[in-house]
């Protein structure tokens, strides 16, 4: 029975949700899911202290470590806020954009832009990092080409998933190993037998997809001659991206490395687009108090410079700090929701309820891959899948003889790469927002993302690449 009241809060969060969606639309994250949340937060807490006599003081201390531990991500977010303006208006982002349209051929755009991203997903070790630098380099290429906006955003972000998920330097790789018990190493090289397949489906979908789309070979050419009448295009702005990419290499911290990044750019703005900075500053003054009001507005405020294009106006257009508001408010509620439904013991619960579906090994798999998506969509955020799936699951791979590797593997199959497909996830919320893509837009091209569970199950079912352990335990 109480398994029963626990499904409450999910069926309350879930209906307030579709709701939001049906009646904000797209502009549902600017609040009203937010409130939702905490909403169904209410009704969690109810449900914990009139079945389970769950003390308030426990609810308030989860609740607070959970905020507490999403706090990194926030930083880091409005970090990247910042790098998203000065990159801009410093020119950075135009010039990657101006020479990648000359270079990236339209009809392998596509599977090109994968792979690339995949390449320095895996140097780099996150997937936010790869999508917030190249990532928005990219959109502004593939808009160029004439490319639909859920294309261009969905083979971005597979292939940094992808590169994510394998590098040794991913946060989210050193946690599903070490949660697990699995050497790291180990827990790469395991989990190329499903990733590296699905990618390559994933690769042959934007290849075909590419070559079939009808772009025209000129499409670039006016795009590429307001972005020199707008900005100082020169190679020599690509320092940045190239010195950013050095910190990160000498695995410098993710923080420091995005503070720099956007110190650096701050700078080539004020040097190399003095006018910009003046045009963002907004009072036609010049000198040196217009160039810091400028170069300050860029890195907290919204800006939007005037190029005469509409469609260039989309591009160069940049959130700054305070563009990451929504997001930041979203996470905190949401990790709210995560705290009340721990400390409560609904999750608990409604896990228990899962356990006694699990028969064979094709279940054990599927079970766990839906437990981590669920996780991603009751507590929006994929650390907290990752930890909660493997604890819950961890005891009884042990005692059905299953290699801990394979537990690893799927939580990876399960919580990283779905994270992304849930538009109030950490990482739905961060990826959306950086790109300027909605998350549902860019969903239905995320092959790499919606494969990756099938494949775990259908590899798991046939048996393909399991092994149990030396000695079992009641096997």
């Amino acid at each position: 029975m109480k398994s029963l009241f626990s499904l409450i809060p999910f069926a309350a969060l879930i209906a307030l949700i579709f709701v939001c969606v049906s009646v904000f639309g797209t502009d549902a994250l600017e609040g009203a899911t937010q409130v939702s949340l905490l909403i169904a937060s209410a009704i969690c807490v109810a449900v914990g202290y009139l079945m389970k006599r769950v003390e308030w003081e426990s609810l308030e201390g989860e609740m607070t470590a959970k905020i507490s531990s999403c706090m990194p991500s926030i930083i880091i977010l409005l970090l990247i806020g910042a790098i998203g303006g000065t990159w801009m208006v410093s020119g950075i982002v135009p010039t990657m954009i101006y020479y990648g349209v000359q270079v990236l051929r339209p009809e392998w755009f596509l599977v090109s832009s994968s792979l690339f991203c995949a390449l320095v997903s895996v140097m780099v070790g996150s997937s936010w990092t790869t999508v917030a630098t190249i990532g928005v380099a990219l959109m502004g290429i593939g808009r160029a080409h004439g490319f639909d906006d859920g294309w261009i955003a969905g083979s971005i972000i597979a292939g940094a998933y992808f590169g994510d998920k394998l590098s040794p330097l991913s946060d989210t790789t050193v946690l599903a190993s070490s949660v697990s018990g699995t050497p790291l190493f180990t827990h790469i090289r395991y989990m190329m037998t499903t990733t590296i397949p699905t990618f390559c489906v994933s690769l042959l979908i934007f290849t075909v997809a590419g070559l079939m789309m009808d772009v025209p070979e000129s499409s670039g050419i006016s795009f590429l001659e307001e972005l020199q009448e707008t900005f100082f295009i020169s190679p020599w702005l690509l320092l940045v991206p190239v010195l950013t990419g050095v910190m990160i290499a000498r695995r410098w911290p993710a923080m420091v490395v995005l503070f720099m990044a956007a110190l650096m750019a701050a700078v080539v703005a004020v040097v190399w687009q003095p006018a910009l900075v003046e045009q963002v500053a907004g009072k036609g003054e010049q000198g040196i108090m217009a160039a810091y009001e400028g170069v300050m507005k860029v890195i907290y405020a919204p800006t939007q410079l005037q190029t005469g294009t509409p469609m260039l106006d989309e591009l160069v257009h940049t959130s700054g700090m305070a563009g990451m508001m929504p997001t930041v408010w979203l996470i905190i509620c949401a990790q709210i929701f995560g705290g009340v439904v721990t400390a409560t013991g609904v999750l608990r619960d409604l896990m228990g309820m899962v356990l006694h579906f699990v028969r064979g090994t094709g279940s054990l798999v599927a079970s766990t891959v839906a437990t981590g998506l669920f996780c991603n969509v009751a507590l929006a955020d994929q650390f907290l899948s990752i930890i909660l799936t493997s604890s819950m699951f961890k005891d009884i791979y042990s005692e059905r003889g299953y290699e801990s590797r394979l537990l690893s593997r799927t939580c990876e199959d399960g919580a990283t790469v779905t994270s992304v497909l849930v538009p109030w996830n950490t990482c739905g919320l961060v990826q959306s927002t950086v790109l300027g893509v909605a998350t549902l837009t860019y969903l239905p091209y995320c092959f790499f993302n919606l494969l990756s569970p099938i494949t775990s199950i259908v590899f798991a079912a046939t048996g393909t690449g399991i092994r149990r352990k030396e000695v079992a335990t009641n096997a």
